[in-house]
């Protein structure tokens, strides 16, 4: 039970991070050194992972060759996050071009299953696990396309570790161990689940070898056969008739229609730099207009950690998510006003809403003219060419729906969950009203910043709503405070909850929602925010999951930083 704070507020006294502090006493936040080296670096949450992208590149590979062979390596090794089952996101900077390339991997909902279906079945929510919250997985097409332009040796080559590691096993991490252990007892009901991803009906301990055979395969004939050997193949067959054994609705037709699309990132300047995301399905403008609502404000004058920090912070998110909810969907069927929403017009007509003394208690979407839980994996490569990867990939909720075919040795995404049924037979509908073939709302984001039109940092924030949130406070720590790459993510973390959900759960905030607070932020700045009006609770998460590359643009020399929360690792040669 989450208690709000009052008898405990000492509590926020004490470190999150050795040595941290706050920036108010000048001291540093970081764990570590930010790991530099001239030639590439990759920053992944799984050791293992990493070192599978550095020898990718130091044997000729790109650094999308090298995110490929760790994200392939990642849904064996963390299968609490992503895995060939979930979808795929991306931001690619090409030093040939001189640009950035966006890639929408995410799949879209099974063309038989109805929104009548659901009414007949009397539900208000899409169940988070089982068969009808699967939508297709788009991971092994957005593979293959972005290796069509991007990679340099074969995909074979690129998914020989996973194999390797699959078939001989590989040690099960601490954090990874333990998300696992709470999954078992959920997902166990579903066939497939406890053969294919137990131990004698447990989860792996820590240390414990563990290994996949099933997936090996599987990954062998993806090597072997191509991306159709997944959506067109043996697999697509397999996965069709578990589905039609087990009352599910995804199809052999749904994975042969299946395609990714390349999208234009979308921008923002922030003081100097430009921040880039992807627009919508995804919720990256979330942050942008984030950045746009807190660029009004004199943060040279502002320390971190201070009550103005915190309160400007929550109320941006505020007035961005409103905005979130509202508007963002899959463009095919409801385009949002995406160049108004990110728009400095914009951005000072909702500013106008924000009291420096008194939090928000209820947030209304904003009228443009034209007009919250997740488990992921986020990694980032960089090779000698300066080519730098930004990619992001997830299951959704943990492990997924829970559904696993048979001899697969992966589980299928439960991202349909996020689809909106309540209100969506007549008008007017949530944009993100359920339909048949069509793509949910994204929480998993990419981000890239770039500085004189020349990369900077590829870097991102895992875990659901705290995505954006995330990035924005990212950004902040490295321009705004001047924290090196590896500081900017240890500091303590902010992450407000109770903004109307994209799902359509709930009607827009009318209490102000909870800002949860990592520890680390001063007494004072508690006490100051709850004379605010904010109600602040325990900080129990999640605060996501973070890496990040910099590329210094005289020397072309990279900086890598991993997530201290996580068992992950940034190293390069």
């Amino acid at each position: 039970m989450r208690i709000l704070v009052a008898a405990f507020l000492s509590l926020a006294l004490v470190p999150s991070v050795a040595p941290a502090a706050d920036r108010i006493t000048g001291e540093l936040f970081a764990t570590r050194s930010e790991v530099i080296a001239p030639h590439a670096m990759a920053a992944t949450s799984h050791p293992l992972a990493t070192q599978i992208a550095l020898d990718t590149m130091r044997q000729g590979g790109s650094a999308m060759d090298a995110a490929i062979a760790a994200n392939a390596a990642l849904g064996l090794m963390e299968p609490t996050g992503n895995g060939i089952g979930g979808d795929l996101f991306a931001i690619v900077w090409d030093p040939k071009t001189g640009k950035l390339y966006g890639y929408n991997g995410s799949g879209r909902s099974p063309q038989s299953l109805t929104l009548a279906e659901f009414g007949r079945r009397g539900l208000e929510e899409i169940p988070a696990t089982g068969p009808l919250p699967v939508s297709v997985p788009g991971a092994v097409d957005g593979w293959f396309a972005l290796h069509e332009r991007f990679g340099r040796r074969p995909m074979a080559d690129n998914l020989a570790p996973a194999i390797r590691y699959a078939r001989e096993g590989h040690p099960v991490h601490e954090v990874i161990a333990y998300y696992w252990a709470r999954s078992v007892p959920r997902l166990s009901q579903y066939p497939g689940f406890k053969q294919q991803f137990t131990i004698d009906g447990r989860a792996p301990r820590k240390g414990e070898m563990w290994k996949n055979p099933n997936l090996a395969d599987t990954l062998q004939k993806i090597a072997d056969g191509g991306r159709d050997a997944f959506y067109k193949g043996e697999i697509a067959h397999t996965i069709d008739a578990y589905f039609k054994a087990n009352g599910g609705y995804l199809s052999y037709e749904d994975l042969a229609a299946h395609h990714g699309e390349w999208v234009e990132p979308v921008s923002t300047n922030y003081r100097g730099v430009d921040v880039w995301e992807l627009p919508p399905n995804s919720q990256g403008i979330a942050a942008l207009q984030m950045l746009n609502v807190l660029e009004g404000y004199d943060f040279s004058k502002i320390a971190f950690g201070s009550p103005e920090h915190v309160h400007l912070f929550v109320e941006a998110k505020k007035l961005a998510f409103a905005d979130r909810a509202r508007f963002y969907a899959d463009p095919a069927f409801q385009p949002a006003p995406v160049a108004k929403l990110v728009s400095k017009e914009y951005a000072a007509q909702r500013r106008k809403l924000v009291s420096m003394d008194k939090a928000l208690r209820e947030v209304q979407p904003g009228t443009p003219k034209q007009l919250e839980e997740g488990d992921t994996i986020y990694l980032t490569t960089a090779d000698a060419d300066g080519m730098m990867v930004s990619l992001i990939q997830s299951n959704y909720r943990g492990m997924g729906s829970g559904m696993a075919p048979p001899g697969l040795g992966f589980i299928l995404q439960d991202r349909g969950e996020m689809f909106v049924l309540a209100g969506c037979d007549s008008p007017p509908r949530h944009p993100n009203c359920y339909a048949p073939g069509k793509r949910p709302f994204q929480t998993i984001i990419p981000a890239f910043i770039t500085r004189n039109g020349k990369p900077w940092v590829s870097f991102g924030v895992m875990g659901g709503a705290m995505q954006p949130q995330g990035h924005v406070q990212i950004v902040m720590n490295l321009v705004d405070f001047g924290m090196n790459l590896q500081e900017a993510g240890d500091a303590p973390r902010i992450q407000h909850e109770g903004s109307t959900e994209p799902t359509g759960r709930g009607t827009a905030m009318s209490d102000g929602g909870e800002v949860n607070l990592e520890t680390g932020f001063p007494y004072e700045t508690i006490r100051a925010l709850m004379r605010k009006g904010h109600r602040i609770v325990f900080a129990d998460g999640p605060f996501g999951g973070y890496q990040a590359i910099l590329r210094d643009p005289d020397s072309g020399v990279y900086f890598g930083a991993s997530e201290s929360r996580k068992d992950g690792q940034a190293a390069g040669y």
